[in-house]
């Protein structure tokens, strides 16, 4: 929480308490009999006993419980100590509410009281000190509560970057390497179109590079980005029908948070064995007006499967992104069905 809110918000307390008492003392001298002293008289002899009598040990109270008795006890669970420390600092401000009051008015309070009445006094101002001692601490503890949030969403937001740039970090090279190795052999067969293709990997990498950096994106933007990707990995077979995509909608007005879909379909390609056979991979997307489906699913083999399940790389960090960008918003199926791995991905209720 921002220091000059907080300032604000101290300063619009006072002031609600010193309304308040004005309005009271306002209330009984409506109530009584009216005063011949002039208004100004009246008003000078209002803020000296009321600044000592309910000012005083409002301050040294409230400003005791903010500043030391929260930090040390309530927040550490101290409650003991709290009680103990908090009993000692209302007798304190009341005793000083007191003391002021006395001289202020030059001894008369002692001289014309008894020790009953002085009691009661103290007793009286001490309650006051309670109750804004209480509110000192319900006030620093909002204060805390939510700087406490702040923080935490801050190291979120810092958690899920480093995260999602580990998965690119993960990703990206595998396929770059690849793919360079793929353009240069050919080169030398068919020099036109390894020039397409190290125009479509130029793009790509543009894309990486900036696009990456918004929150969101065009959803046409992250379609151009996946025919490219899927193109570029078709160099690696003759049978260019190993891949299937299809699209159904209208992309050009949904933002999506950009690479939401590429891991899916990175890992669909890892772990395909057969690229002879067609339709070994599978990437369907569809746009309907309250929902974005993604479907993908690819041919593994089961000898190749260790402790992980096929399209294991970054799965738990791809999850844990979906759960920051769509809480409760999306849903996230992987089906294994023999040799076959479905991933079901749905965004609801998405505003485009």
């Amino acid at each position: 929480m921002k220091k000059s809110f907080i300032i604000v918000l101290h300063i619009g307390y006072w002031f609600l308490y010193l309304l308040l008492i004005t309005l009271f003392m306002l209330f009984l001298q409506a109530g009584g009999a009216r005063s011949a002293e002039p208004a100004l008289q009246l008003v000078l002899s209002f803020l000296k006993l009321m600044g000592t009598f309910t000012i005083i040990p409002a301050l040294v109270s409230f400003y005791m419980f903010y500043g030391l008795l929260f930090d040390r006890y309530l927040s550490q669970k101290k409650i003991t100590l709290l009680c103990i420390v908090g009993l000692l600092v209302i007798l304190l401000a009341g005793f000083s509410g007191f003391t002021a009051l006395n001289i202020v008015t030059k001894g008369i309070i002692i001289t014309h009281n008894g020790f009953r009445e002085i009691a009661l006094m103290v007793a009286f101002m001490s309650i006051l000190s309670l109750i804004h001692g209480i509110i000192a601490l319900v006030m620093k503890g909002f204060i805390t509560w939510y700087g406490d949030i702040k923080i935490k969403q801050q190291l979120q937001q810092q958690q899920f970057d480093t995260e999602l740039a580990l998965v690119k970090s993960q990703l990206n090279p595998h396929f770059l390497f690849n793919t360079i190795n793929n353009i240069d052999v050919l080169i030398t067969k068919d020099p036109v179109v390894a020039s397409a293709y190290l125009n479509k990997l130029s793009d790509i990498m543009r894309f990486m590079l900036y696009e990456t950096k918004t929150e969101n994106i065009c959803l046409q933007k992250e379609l151009t980005y996946i025919e490219k990707y899927i193109d570029l990995q078709k160099i690696r077979s003759t049978n260019h029908n190993f891949v299937q995509y299809n699209f159904e909608g209208n992309a050009s007005q949904w933002m999506i948070a950009p690479m939401l879909f590429i891991p899916f379909i990175e890992n669909a390609f890892k772990h395909s064995l057969n690229k002879k056979t067609d339709q070994t991979i599978v990437v369907q997307i569809i746009v309907k007006e309250k929902e974005l489906v993604f479907y993908c699913e690819n041919q593994f083999s089961e000898n190749r499967i260790t402790d992980k399940e096929p399209g294991g790389l970054g799965n738990e960090l791809i999850e844990k992104r979906l759960q920051l960008l769509y809480p409760g918003k999306y849903s996230l199926q992987r089906i294994k069905e023999g040799n076959i791995y479905k991933v079901y991905l749905s965004i609801y209720n998405y505003e485009n």
